[in-house]
């Protein structure tokens, strides 16, 4: 197996994550919903965001208990394996109230 350097997967994390966010930003709900391609980027930038967690090794992720790793990791999983159910109101609450905290959270640790 690779070893991977956390530090460049919590930036990946970061980078991704607010790529998503900008994405959306002055969208309403609706806009988001009815945006294929829109829905698209944000499905692969959050399966990014869930893979560069995954590769930070858990003894790095135990030093970032603010970071709710699992569900990050659990939500790439649900958006690879489940590819044909996403549902697009979690996304949208994921991008509004979850991802600019994570961004914060990120940069204070990078």
């Amino acid at each position: 197996m690779t070893q991977h350097d956390p530090r460049v997967s919590l930036a990946q994390m970061r980078d991704h994550a607010r790529e998503a966010v900008q994405l959306v930003q002055g969208k309403s709900r609706s806009q988001f919903m009815a945006d294929r391609t829109l829905n698209l980027a944000v499905v692969r930038l959050l399966e990014v965001v869930g893979e560069a967690a995954a590769r930070v090794p858990p003894p790095e992720r135990d030093k970032y208990p603010q970071i709710p790793w699992a569900q990050i990791i659990g939500l790439r999983n649900r958006l690879i394996h489940g590819y044909d159910s996403v549902d697009l109101d979690i996304l949208w609450q994921i991008m509004a109230q979850h991802l600019p905290a994570l961004v914060a959270e990120l940069d204070g640790i990078i």
